[in-house]
């Protein structure tokens, strides 16, 4: 039975970069959906499956990296950030932000339809949109609890700590996954970025130092006066032991 082609939604105000985009994805058996605001972009999300947003970081109504925030907070389709600057720190906010892919303009069609095909091939690429899984980290398998401070429910690709659930991106939630699973243990930079990376050779030691940083800020936001991971100079992070 023929299947129904892949909806990609394309969130660019440059009507001709848009339709270059368009006309590469359809090419490639891609159904395209192009809206021009952030706005726009959210309210297709929440009412139509998805299976990958390609998104401008300019956009008329906003910054596409707020665009991505709040889509982070329902859905975990997979996105690719499209934008005119490529320094090294907004590739940082991006990937931070749970953006899967950046693509640097100019771009060649073919390298973004590229990237549009290996993000999908990743195990998170399924095109269901919002329902989109979290896959879990290869180290190991993290436990379905801790006593007291962390429930790991992989069913839903959710941590709660201390009672709290934790709004995570999918590369937050394999990094604590990770650490969650073996207390104590001292994993390295490179270890974290294979574990929760689907490109590890993509991200960079600060992009992991960076995730650190904000899922810090989320546990410290549930309990102010803990600091459950700890930093091991030039060696990397662990989890404290309760």
């Amino acid at each position: 039975m023929r299947t129904s082609p892949q909806s990609i939604l394309v969130v660019e105000d440059e009507a001709v970069i848009a339709q270059t985009i368009d006309y590469a994805l359809k090419t490639e058996g891609f159904a395209p959906v192009w809206v021009m605001t952030g706005r726009d972009a959210l309210a297709t999300l929440r009412s139509q499956p998805v299976a990958l947003v390609i998104l401008d970081v300019g956009l008329p109504d906003g910054s596409g990296f707020d665009v991505c925030r709040e889509i982070r907070h329902f859905s975990a389709v997979p996105v690719i950030f499209l934008t005119a600057r490529s320094e090294e720190v907004d590739r940082i906010v991006g990937l931070e932000l749970g953006a899967d892919d950046y693509v640097a303009k100019p771009f060649s069609p073919r390298e973004l339809t590229a990237r549009v095909r290996a993000v999908l091939r990743r195990g998170n690429g399924n095109g269901n949109g919002a329902n989109t899984a979290i896959a879990t980290p290869a180290i190991s398998a993290p436990p379905s609890s801790v006593p007291g401070t962390w429930l790991v429910d992989e069913a839903r690709c959710r941590i709660t700590y201390r009672g709290a659930p934790l709004e995570l991106t999918r590369n937050e939630y394999r990094l604590l996954c990770t650490l969650v699973a073996s207390p104590g243990r001292v994993f390295s930079r490179d270890q974290l970025m294979q574990a929760a990376w689907d490109d590890p050779g993509s991200a960079l030691d600060r992009t992991v130092d960076a995730h650190i940083k904000t899922v810090r800020t989320k546990l410290r936001a549930v309990a102010p006066d803990a600091d459950p991971i700890a930093t091991h100079r030039g060696l990397g992070y662990s989890l404290r032991e309760e």
